[in-house]
Order: structure tokens, then sequence, then C-alpha cells
């Protein structure tokens, strides 16, 4: 049994896949390929359960049409999954040798017409994962526990805990918390917790990220001791190495962002701020996540752009908010490494949903 997963993109898009994909592993005895774009290569080959990567030349297919065509074209497979639902991965789901072609309930942009069958009626009220789901109940498979099987590489970071990541930057403009409430956050997670700090992103956050740590750096703490233990690692880490290093922080505290996805996947605690779009459909998955958001009655807008003009429900969460519950998940997991953990396991994932999603919220 062979079997092809079309997911192109993007960062968290291709981690609400992942739990479906080991059910279908699992219940088919599947090997298992997968099509993307060519900046998530390196990351779907740390999912465990992907036995080849076939890259998708999305900026230079002209060029690069035949490579792909005779990569894609190399195997046959029982079944092509697209869980994109776009018209470009319909067409590849179409272009590659299949038996059966199913697409996702969440399909758009005419894509249907590609496929044998569709995996359900859309129901876009749920998390991603769970929609992803919809094509292991349409195979007649059991739906097993909603692991997320990937192994990055060990970051082995020297610095001492607690170890927080900062996210400060996404690809919205109306997803962005201010950069001062990140330095306010950051500055009281140092002075309180004695707290590690990493600033993440990818290299065009590198400034952003650097003027937060330089704000940080601007507090009563002797500058010296700022510096080696305020880290600025954005664009300096491929996405396995991010992943890595998220796998060993205490806590991240982030904007609706990709990377709050990889953590949920490593089990490490978010802390994230909510503005035009729903922690109920993309939030990270588990019940030991936490969303702040302002609760307005414009949210959810979905909009990269704010008819207000100052996106008023990011401006409404104050880092004092923020840093109350950061400290909370700080403590908890203190508790837990010395051996006095809640009962409830709280900063374990459980299976199913996203948790506390009205954390903080003033609705």
């Amino acid at each position: 049994m062979r079997v092809l997963i079309v997911k192109l993109s993007s960062l968290g898009d291709l981690f609400h896949a992942l739990p479906a994909v080991r059910n279908i592993k699992t219940g088919l005895g599947a090997e298992i390929h997968w099509v993307t774009q060519p900046e998530y290569v390196d990351l779907v080959g740390c999912f465990t359960d992907v036995d080849r990567v076939i890259p998708f030349p999305r900026h230079s297919l002209a060029a690069d049409l035949r490579v792909f065509w005779r990569r894609l074209r190399m195997w046959d497979y029982d079944y092509v999954l697209d869980f994109q639902g776009l018209f470009k991965s319909a067409v590849i789901t179409f272009l590659a040798r299949g038996r059966r072609k199913i697409g996702p309930s969440f399909h758009r942009e005419g894509s249907f017409l590609f496929y044998s069958a569709v995996a359900g009626r859309s129901h876009r009220e749920r998390h991603a994962v769970d929609q992803c789901m919809d094509t292991v109940r349409y195979l007649g498979l059991s739906c097993l526990n909603l692991d997320f099987p990937v192994a990055f590489p060990p970051a082995g970071r020297p610095e001492p805990r607690p170890r927080v990541g900062l996210l400060p930057v996404s690809r919205w403009p109306t997803k962005n918390w201010p950069e001062a409430s990140f330095a306010a956050v950051g500055r009281a997670l140092r002075e309180r917790c004695d707290a590690t700090l990493y600033l993440l992103g990818g290299p065009g956050d590198r400034a952003v990220c650097e003027r937060i740590a330089k704000e940080i750096a601007s507090g009563d703490e002797p500058r010296s001791a700022v510096a080696d233990r305020v880290i600025n690692l954005a664009g300096s880490l491929a996405l396995p190495a991010t992943g890595g290093v998220i796998g060993e922080l205490d806590l991240l505290v982030s904007n609706d962002s990709g990377p709050i996805h990889m953590a949920a996947a490593v089990r490490t605690p978010t802390l994230v701020v909510f503005g035009p779009t729903d922690p109920r459909r993309t939030g990270a998955y588990g019940s030991f996540h936490r969303v702040v958001r302002a609760g307005r009655e414009c949210q959810p807008c979905f909009s990269r752009t704010c008819r207000f003009g100052d996106v008023p429900c990011l401006k409404a969460v104050t880092p004092e908010r923020v840093i109350e519950e950061a400290v909370q998940v700080l403590d908890a997991a203190r508790r837990r490494a010395g051996g006095t953990a809640e009962p409830d396991g709280s900063l374990r994932m459980p299976v199913g949903g996203v948790g506390d999603v009205e954390k903080g919220a003033t609705e």
C-alpha cells in the first residue's frame, strides 16, 4: 500500500495534517510520500511517518516542470490524498498516478472537479486538525490518538531554565501584537522568573527582534547579564533547527503564527495573543495551550487589514495580562520539574481540542 499526500503549505497547515497522516499510515499500513513546496522539504523530512518527500517547484515551475513531472509520476499510488483543497493542489492530485484521488471537505477554487471523491461535507467551524481527520473517517479507518509524529534535531541549548521563546512577527500585520508589549513581557519574565529569552523568527524579522532585545536590556538589570540571557535567533535557524529550539523551551509566547503548531507537536506550552483570527480553528492543538484575546465584537474578522486602522483588538491586550498568564505556566512547569506536578497533568497533551481558548478574554 502506497499513499501520496498533497499538502504544499503553509507552515502551520503542514502540522494540521499530521494526525490524519499518522492514522492513515497506521490504519492502512501504508508507505507515505508527500508533495510540498521546496522551503518545507527539510521540515517534512522531520515527519517520522513520511518515507519520501517530493518538492513542488512553485516559484520555478516553468524551468523545473520536467523534473517535477518525473518525480511525481515515478510511483503508482493506491490513494492520492489532497489536504490543501486548492486548485493547484488538486491539479497535482489529478496528475499523480493513483487509483483513487480524494479531496478534503474544505476544498475550494473548483478543486473538487479533479477528485474521485470528497471526504465529507464542509464544516469549517472546527479546528483544522479535526477537518483533516474527515479523510480518515471517509476511508473507514479508526480514529486513533491525534499524535504529531515529528523528530527535530536537538538544539542542545546550554542556557539555564526557564527558557521562553518570543515570536513577535507573523505573516499578517494585523496579527502582530506591538513590539513594545513583547519587550515588556520579556523584561518582566527576566525580573520575576530569571528566564532565558530567545527571540525567534525568519530573516526578515531579525531587525524587529533586535529592537525588542535592546528594549528588554533597557531595564534595571546589568546589560552583560541580559546579553547572556536574551538571545536573538531570528533568521539564523532553518525550520528543523527552529523546531529543535522550540522543543527545549518551557513556554513560547507568540502571535498567531506557524511555529505555535511546531510547539504543539513537541508539547511545548504556548501563550498566544489572538487578534483577527479564530483560536478554535487555528490555535495550537491541545489543552495545555493558552490564548489571550480582547473579546471585541469584531473578532474574528479574518482580515489582513483592519477597518479601524490601528488593530484595537490587539492593542486592548495589555502586557500585564500576558505576563500573569506566562508566570502561571512557568510556575506549573517548575512544580512539575520538582516532582509536584498539577494532578490533572495540565502541561501534557491530551487527545483533541484547543485548550484554554478563552483564557484572559473579556467577552
